[in-house]
């Protein structure tokens, strides 16, 4: 059953607050790991020197951050979270966090082939070498012709607005490459994405807090 969630919570609490009887004791155990890692590359892509590293290193440190977003969203608070993007939050941004974001982590992981973000495309025919009608397929065919997204997000270390366009493939054809670099740009489109995920996590996080903090009232009192 969805319950209601908070927004703005504080990340660098995880590692000493994650601690309430919902989630169980494997489910905390994994949120434990997943939300520090992803905190731990979050503070990187977002700092200006990861910018300036090897691209195959901001590239294996991008992957692995899609992939822990997307193991979380079989969570089911998450879940629920992105449920209510879809009436409470502005066109399409529930679509970009859920399927979009998955359909990147699933490019990435299916097509283990790239040395960088540039360098990653993929087809009709390569996306259904093996099998027709799987995930990625799925994403593309529903969203083939799609409008772009225009979004906006705030720098404080630049102290600018960064502004960004998600566009979707024109075509979905045999043969025609489809670049992520074309989907989600590099720089600000993942600066993007990451806040966004960071945004969708962050509401367990205070929610658990604020358990934790009643359990313990109950306890006393």
């Amino acid at each position: 059953m969805c319950s209601e969630t908070r927004p703005n919570a504080k990340p660098q609490t995880v590692s000493t607050n994650f601690m309430t009887d919902n989630p169980n004791k494997s489910e905390f155990q994994f949120l434990t790991l997943a939300y520090n890692r992803f905190y731990d590359i979050y503070d990187e892509v977002m700092n200006e020197s990861f910018w300036g590293k090897d691209e195959w290193e901001r590239f294996s440190k991008i992957k692995q951050a899609f992939s822990i977003y997307a193991e979380l969203l079989n969570y089911e608070p998450l879940k629920c979270v992105i449920e209510k993007l879809k009436t409470e939050r502005p066109p399409m941004e529930s679509e970009i966090g859920s399927e979009l974001l998955k359909f990147v982590r699933n490019v990435v992981a299916h097509f283990p082939f790239f040395k960088s973000w540039d360098e990653v495309y993929i087809n009709n025919s390569l996306v259904n070498w093996y099998k027709e009608g799987q995930t990625i397929d799925k994403f593309l065919k529903k969203y083939e012709g799609h409008k772009e997204v225009k979004y906006r997000f705030w720098e404080p270390a630049k102290k600018k607005m960064t502004y960004l366009t998600i566009s979707f493939p024109k075509e979905y054809l045999i043969d025609t490459k489809i670049f992520l670099k074309d989907i989600i740009s590099e720089q600000e489109g993942i600066k993007f994405s990451f806040i966004l995920m960071k945004q969708i996590m962050n509401t367990q996080v205070e929610e658990l807090i604020i358990n934790q903090f009643n359990k313990y009232r109950n306890d006393l009192f």
